[in-house]
């Protein structure tokens, strides 16, 4: 009888494993068959990849309106190493610092001294403090030099016009006497974009503004002087350079500007191989081509940049979805064309552009949102603009797009700058960082968690874009990014305020649900092939 009893408590046992096997593999099954996400939870395990190179993501500092740390109401070096706390936690590992040089404006794009920091800003000391801090946390840094013009303060500029009034009328100048006659372009006829020398026969070249004198960048002595200003700041732990208004070294000579992109890629690369060079070539797709033959080893990319820019265009609906994967397809052949080595440098504002937030004005942040995830999805090295994070306000003048960071709504803040002279008052849209900061729905959690997956991805920033079957539409853009070196991708976008549904194209089928991004509270759903994807939504896929 108890023979009976083991065998039949054996077979029961049997039974209840055999089902619980079927219950398990059912739920593999449907699990495997249908992935419904959201991205706090989805993504709560992705971790950055271990890459170290130029392919980065960059926050731009406009020093004198980020922060304040001695209440002085200007913004310095020693308040953004306070705040790296904050841009490390947003993701950024790589900072971009406007001008830092002396100059008797507040934006110091008009240089007095090559070799100095600006008071206003702090000492020599406090730079290579917050260099070795940003060192330290893995953030690179980044110059900004202003090689086509100097301030009419300095003291090269200062020299040459003591020379020339001096100078006995009709006589012909002598670099011999003075060499700093030869550092700018200097004429006894009036021509255009050139200003009077009060007081004597001459004019100079002072394109953007009578205070900004043009240097002779065909002069030997002036590349010599860039060549020591540029071994200097790298000698001080500086990783890179921006370089200001490339295409205006030679007011409308590509050719010109190329060969000296070519002189300041080379000198720097010479001092030191690991320097990057970034250029601001406000210009067409084909002119940034040309640029790019100089060797440099970025440009930004203007053409999706800005109010009526291919990103601003297509989130405004001007433009369907799938002229982003198009736009991003001629950028990368145009410009790998032209340079096999290139990193791209995508942006979407930056201090001299109007904030994004007044782009759209009835949006409630999901076009906000969406916008700087496309700019953030693209090659390379993509770069922020400090604020934009919240969504800050400003257009007009230029002041007003430099507006001190809204840390918080209380003007009391110690943090908080006072803002450029003549800046006019601005009214935020969004809450200030102290507030968004703890919202898992902000703006804020959105650039951190588009950020995340960027890093998490190598391939979002250094694969090659090809079109994903034709299923890119007016409200969805497609893309597979492909990558010798890290794992491909699908990436499916849906650009539009209505839900989409999409069959994943035959070669993305027995694709993973890697990543998602929500602007609301819908969930993704992924069903066999199909993927359901709410109302301004990104789902990353990894392809087996």
């Amino acid at each position: 009888m108890r023979r009976h009893q083991r065998a039949l408590v054996v077979i029961i046992c049997v039974l209840l494993c055999l089902a619980a096997f079927f219950a398990w593999k059912a739920s593999v099954r449907d699990k495997s068959a249908e992935v419904s996400a959201h991205m706090l939870d989805f993504n709560r395990d992705l971790e950055r990849a271990a890459v170290d190179d130029d392919h980065r993501t960059t926050y731009e500092v406009f020093v004198y309106s980020f922060c304040d740390s001695n209440g002085d109401g200007t913004g310095d070096l020693n308040g953004i190493r306070t705040k790296l706390d904050y841009i490390e936690d947003l993701g950024f590992d790589a900072l971009w610092l406007t001008p830092v040089h002396p100059s008797a404006t507040y934006h110091k794009y008009d240089v007095d001294d090559y070799y100095a920091i600006d008071p206003e800003f702090g000492t020599m000391e406090d730079y290579e403090a917050l260099v070795k801090e940003c060192h330290a946390r893995g953030i690179r840094v980044y110059m900004d030099l202003v090689f086509n013009h100097t301030s009419e303060d300095h003291s090269w500029f200062k020299a040459a016009s003591d020379y020339l009034h001096e100078l006995p009328s009709g006589w012909d100048p002598d670099p011999s006497y003075c060499k700093y006659y030869d550092y700018y372009n200097f004429s006894r006829e009036p021509a255009d974009g050139y200003s009077y020398l009060d007081g004597t026969e001459w004019y100079y070249e002072s394109r953007f503004w009578s205070e900004m004198p043009d240097l002779n960048l065909n002069s030997d002595a002036v590349r010599g002087e860039i060549r020591d200003i540029m071994a200097y700041w790298l000698a001080a732990g500086v990783d890179g350079f921006r370089l200001d208004a490339v295409t205006s070294y030679f007011e409308g000579d590509t050719g010109a500007n190329t060969e000296f992109l070519r002189f300041l890629t080379e000198t720097a690369h010479s001092i030191d191989p690991d320097c990057y060079l970034v250029g601001e070539a406000w210009t067409d797709r084909d002119t940034i081509a040309a640029l790019y033959t100089s060797g440099i080893d970025s440009l930004f990319d203007f053409p999706f940049a800005g109010q009526g820019g291919c990103i601003e265009q297509i989130m405004n609906g001007a433009r369907p979805a799938a002229d982003y994967v198009e736009e991003m397809l001629q950028a990368e052949s145009a410009y790998r064309y032209a340079n096999p080595d290139y990193t791209d440098a995508p942006f979407y504002t930056n201090h001299d552009m109007e904030r994004s937030a007044g782009y759209y004005p009835d949006d409630n942040g999901a076009k906000a949102k969406m916008a700087y995830a496309m700019n953030l999805f693209m090659t390379g090295n993509a770069f922020v603009y400090y604020g934009e994070e919240i969504g800050m306000s400003g257009a007009g003048k230029d002041e007003n797009k430099r507006a001190p960071m809204y840390w918080s709504a209380d003007p009391q803040d110690p943090d908080m700058c006072v803002g450029p002279p003549y800046m006019d008052e601005v009214y935020m849209k969004y809450p200030p960082a102290a507030d968004q900061m703890n919202d898992e729905m902000s703006l804020h959690r959105w650039f951190a968690e588009v950020i995340r997956v960027r890093n998490a991805f190598p391939a979002i920033a250094r694969g090659v874009t090809e079109q994903a079957d034709s299923i890119s539409d007016d409200q969805v853009a497609a893309f597979y990014r492909r990558s010798d070196e890290h794992d491909d991708l699908l990436i499916v976008m849906n650009l539009r305020g209505q839900t989409a549904e999409k069959h994943l194209p035959s070669a993305g089928r027995g694709s993973r649900l890697a990543a998602v991004l929500n602007t609301n509270d819908e969930n993704i759903i992924c069903t066999g092939s199909t993927v359901t994807l709410p109302a301004y939504s990104i789902a990353v896929f990894t392809m087996e």
